[in-house]
């Protein structure tokens, strides 16, 4: 998409699409799968065609605009997504909905979408001091629900230390860290995690990406959570994607909110809550 020249005047398109990718991985963050988030990212870019009143990018900024839009579609809908058989995975949404309301929406808009608590405030339509206790509550809820085993596919030493040592003051246990897309095949196949946690690009020029798919044909349903400098080159719509991403540089904060949502979701029976 072509930028507007200076004095040509924004168009709805201008003032969405440098903000959608950042809506796909917010709505599949919050429901835990790649189709259902962007079911949900589809739906806020329909109601603005049908009513563009409800997006006012003039007075809060074209992303808590767009934002505040899938805000009142998703409220609305009854949260969190559609209910789903028997099962860890079913389970999980069953744990999801015990807690205090609008808590994980709060946390992810802070942390990983880096909204400011004003901003989260305007985005879900409550008060300030609202928006910061609800963001409290959801990291003491969250840390404390579950604990699992953590892999990390990560080739950079003083990075991998760094999530290393956040995973365990959560208290999940590392199984190990691999720097290659040979060794991470190896560790992940030797002890099953629970969660990954992936650089795109690794020590021997290999992807992480790759790994993880080999990875994943053998170990089945295992969440990831990928780290990047660029989370929009992976949610173009073109192929499989990620369902949780922290681009880096990052702040433990946003590595935290990510694995506790992506343990939420997971469909392994080994997590302990």
């Amino acid at each position: 998409m072509s930028t507007p020249t200076t004095g040509q005047a924004l168009t709805l398109s201008d003032l969405i699409a440098p903000h959608l990718p950042y809506l796909r991985r917010y709505a599949r963050a919050l429901t835990g799968a790649q189709q259902s988030g962007d079911t949900y990212a589809a739906s806020t870019l329909e109601a603005i065609l049908a009513d563009p009143s409800c997006f006012n990018a003039e007075s809060v900024g074209g992303k808590v605009a767009l934002f505040k839009v899938f805000h009142k579609l998703w409220s609305s809908s009854g949260q969190p997504v559609a209910e789903l058989d028997d099962g860890p995975r079913a389970r999980a949404l069953q744990h999801l909905a015990s807690l205090t309301a609008n808590t994980r929406e709060a946390l992810l808009l802070n942390t990983v979408e880096a909204f400011s608590v004003s901003e989260v405030a305007d985005v879900m339509e409550i008060s300030a001091d609202e928006a910061a206790r609800l963001i409290q509550l959801a990291r003491d809820e969250m840390q404390q629900s579950v604990s699992g085993k953590i892999m990390i596919i990560e080739d950079e030493a003083i990075i991998a230390m760094d999530l290393e040592g956040i995973c365990s003051m959560m208290g999940h246990e590392v199984t190990g860290i691999a720097r290659t897309h040979k060794a991470a095949v190896k560790l992940g196949l030797e002890e099953k995690p629970d969660l990954i946690l992936a650089d795109i690009q690794l020590a021997d020029n290999s992807s992480g990406i790759d790994a993880v798919a080999d990875l994943l044909e053998e170990l089945g349903d295992v969440p990831v959570i990928f780290i990047t400098a660029f989370p929009e080159r992976l949610l173009t719509g073109e192929r499989h994607e990620p369902a949780f991403m922290i681009a880096k540089p990052y702040v433990p904060d946003q590595v935290i909110s990510a694995i506790s949502q992506a343990m939420f979701f997971s469909s392994t029976d080994t997590l302990t809550s």
